[in-house]
């Protein structure tokens, strides 16, 4: 296998592009057979309907920005020298294939329990960079579960630091705010339930992949390795980045001073691409050197930057329509009090198959499952983490996001399910497990 040669997922998959535009189908041809009044005759109706998705187009621009910038930001800090160096010696301490296989598996987790887009490319450079060493030394590497365990962090990351829904909630003026109010990182995030539930998966994951390490080598898969160096983004001269990354950084943690030590209502996705910014300019020192790396992560935002006014549309249609108010009865009538956490976390597992964007999904799927949860009297809090476990579960199985891994590494889609099959089986008893006993 040659690592230069082109990721395979896409003969098999669809673009996100298409699956996109196949739900705004899909949803518009629901709406108007589902909420069309007696009065109106479809034509008339079914060009009503397409106004709504017009006046919904544009409703979710602030939270594109939100989600490219926390994509670009997190990659600008992947690519930086000094976290480059700290690859090379994770590098020389993987000097067995166990060793790889936990060093990769530990290291995307943590980065992407902090930001996604950090962990996704840190991920898929160090897997990378460790297949080349062992090629280069003649060393036995199963390769293929190296690359799964870089893509770990996807399955940490929407109860982490950079969630889109935990983040999003947390936010003043968020598009649900007249139906679950405002909701602290406190009661998410960095609540006992989700760190629990977070701790335990961790201790599965790394049990089961010391027990997948202990499969036999897959030798073959590095006999093609040819060098093909990632290289990092050099910091620029001068003190100016570092000047204007460290006054960012001040005004943003002044903000745990001023909001009191039980109180992170200010933790939310604004909060945290401050500081993403902050940081990457004090990394490369200067501004020139920083847009550098900026603008090569910004390839990788292209897809969010498209598709999520399809996916404000798609919610246009569903909320101006009555649709969500449709829905929200329909799972209220089917469904109980006890269950329904656990019902959300399913649905949300099998809606990101073919949304895979957490923030895209939740435009989408968070306001009729929010609306289900108010009649039942159900804590949001609760409703918005088994959302986001059921959103990330799935990641091990959807593609989408380990396209830049593949690209990097050379593995095909095929050989990286065949071990994220297992982390996703890993998830879902870890994750239905702790919705059943800690949030129902």
């Amino acid at each position: 296998m040659k690592l230069d040669q082109k990721p395979k997922s896409k003969d098999w998959f669809p673009s996100t592009f298409k699956i996109a535009l196949l739900l705004s189908a899909m949803v518009y041809i629901a709406v108007v057979f589902l909420t069309k009044p007696d009065h109106e005759n479809i034509p008339v109706y079914g060009f009503e309907v397409l106004k709504f998705w017009q006046k919904g187009f544009w409703d979710l621009m602030e939270f594109t920005m939100q989600m490219i910038l926390i994509l670009v930001f997190g990659y600008a800090l992947a690519v930086s020298r000094q976290v480059s160096k700290g690859i090379k010696k994770l590098v020389d301490l993987a000097d067995s294939n166990l060793k790889s296989v936990m060093i990769t598996a530990i290291v995307t987790i943590c980065a992407g329990y902090l930001n996604w887009g950090f962990g996704l490319i840190i991920g898929a450079v160090l897997a990378r960079q460790i297949g080349e060493n062992a090629a280069q030394k003649g060393k036995s590497l199963n390769y293929h579960l190296v690359g799964a365990s870089g893509y770990l962090g996807m399955m940490v990351w929407h109860g982490g630091l950079s969630g889109s829904a935990t983040l999003k909630v947390a936010e003043k003026g968020h598009f649900l705010e007249d139906l679950i109010g405002v909701i602290p990182v406190n009661e998410t995030i960095f609540s006992s339930a989700n760190l629990l539930i977070n701790l335990a998966l961790v201790i599965v994951l790394i049990s089961v992949i010391y027990i997948l390490s202990n499969t036999k080598a897959n030798a073959s898969s590095l006999a093609d390795i040819k060098s093909q160096k990632h290289h990092a983004v050099l910091p620029g001269k001068g003190y100016l980045g570092i000047i204007i990354g460290a006054l960012i950084l001040i005004l943003a943690f002044s903000d745990f001073f001023y909001a009191g030590s039980d109180n992170l209502g200010f933790f939310d996705l604004n909060f945290v691409n401050f500081v993403l910014l902050g940081f990457g300019l004090i990394l490369f020192r200067n501004p020139d050197a920083y847009f550098k790396a900026l603008g090569k992560g910004m390839n990788s935002a292209t897809d969010i930057l498209i598709q999520f006014p399809f996916y404000a549309g798609i919610l246009g249609m569903m909320k101006y329509s009555g649709f969500l108010d449709l829905s929200g009865e329909f799972l209220v009538s089917n469904s109980s009090a006890e269950t329904f956490p656990l019902f959300s976390f399913f649905s949300a597992a099998a809606v990101n198959l073919f949304i895979p964007s957490g923030g895209g999904q939740w435009a989408i799927q968070g306001p009729i499952l929010m609306e289900a949860a108010k009649s039942m009297s159900i804590d949001p809090a609760g409703m918005v983490l088994s959302f986001a476990y059921g959103d990330q579960l799935t990641n091990m199985l959807q593609p989408f996001w380990a396209l830049p891994l593949l690209s990097i590494t050379g593995i095909s889609a095929k050989d990286i399910l065949r071990y994220s099959f297992y982390f996703f089986l890993s998830g879902f008893l870890v994750f239905g497990f702790g919705i059943w006993i800690l949030i129902c």
